[in-house]
This record gives C-alpha cells, structure tokens and sequence, in this order.
C-alpha cells in the first residue's frame, strides 16, 4: 500500500462537482474508493466516511423536498444541507492533507 494524501484530498474535494454537475459529487468519490482502496493507505476508511456523508446528504435533501409544500421548512434545511455539503469537504480535505480523519455531521453509517 502506498501513501497518497493528494488522492485522498482529491477524493474529499470531489463532492464538490455535485455544485457543478448536479450528481458528481457521489459517483466520483465512489469510483475512486471502489478502484483505490486497496492500493491507497487510509482510503478505505476516508472514502467510507465520504460516501456515507453524500449518501445522507441525499437522504437528507430527499426527505426536505416534500416538507418544502407541507410546512415550508424544507428550503430552510436545504440550505442548511447545501452549505454543510460545501463546507465540510473543504474541511475534511485540509485535515486529509495533515493526515487527520474527516468527521462528517450528520453522516449515518451505510457503509462500514
């Protein structure tokens, strides 16, 4: 196995595609832990903690979607939801970069 924090900070700054493409955001990071994770020490691991973030993202903004026309409280969580989902790959990125672990809010677990 070989270090590669530059993949690894790659990998955590991906989910920013998803502000451009409208889904990068899930399938790169995936792409890149499904092919790297045994060859990349730590990827494994972070790219468990990515994929389990944008997956809750999803669920997260899924579940706001129908409380947008039953209370109007919906747009208010997908705002909050856009800007964790902005910050926190920046952050996670820079403590990749020093050789921390990420933490993701709000992360469920589905992948483990």
């Amino acid at each position: 196995m070989r270090q590669d924090n530059q993949l690894i900070v790659l990998t955590h700054l991906s989910q920013l595609l998803t502000f451009i493409t409208g889904f990068g955001g899930l399938l790169v990071p995936l792409v890149i832990w499904l092919t790297q994770k045994e060859n990349v020490y730590k990827m494994d691991e972070q790219g468990k903690h990515i994929l389990n973030f944008q997956i809750s993202m999803l669920i997260y903004s899924l579940i706001c979607i129908p409380l947008i026309l039953a209370l109007g409280l919906g747009f208010l969580g997908l705002i909050i939801l856009c800007i964790l989902s902005f910050i926190y790959p920046i952050i996670n990125a820079i403590r990749a970069s020093h050789g921390e672990t990420p933490r993701y809010p709000l992360s469920l677990n589905f992948i483990s």
